[in-house]
């Protein structure tokens, strides 16, 4: 592969990474991606990567759900 194939390539995979997937489509269609404060959701996740159980974590979920 020549460099300036190689070089597509990259760019290519740089492209596709700052566009949203099917995932981050579907959180955006909701309109609640633009409404959940960002520290609540941090607070969320941090819970679940401490305990493992989301059933732990009820306060934080509940409060990271403003929709």
């Amino acid at each position: 592969m020549s460099n300036e194939e190689k070089d597509k390539t990259t760019q290519t995979a740089q492209d596709d990474d700052d566009e949203p997937d099917e995932w981050d489509k579907r959180i955006f269609s909701t309109g609640c991606a633009d409404t959940q404060p960002a520290d609540e959701n941090a607070k969320m996740t941090d819970c679940y990567y401490d305990k493992k159980d989301w059933r732990q974590c009820k306060k934080e979920v509940s409060a990271s759900l403003p929709c």
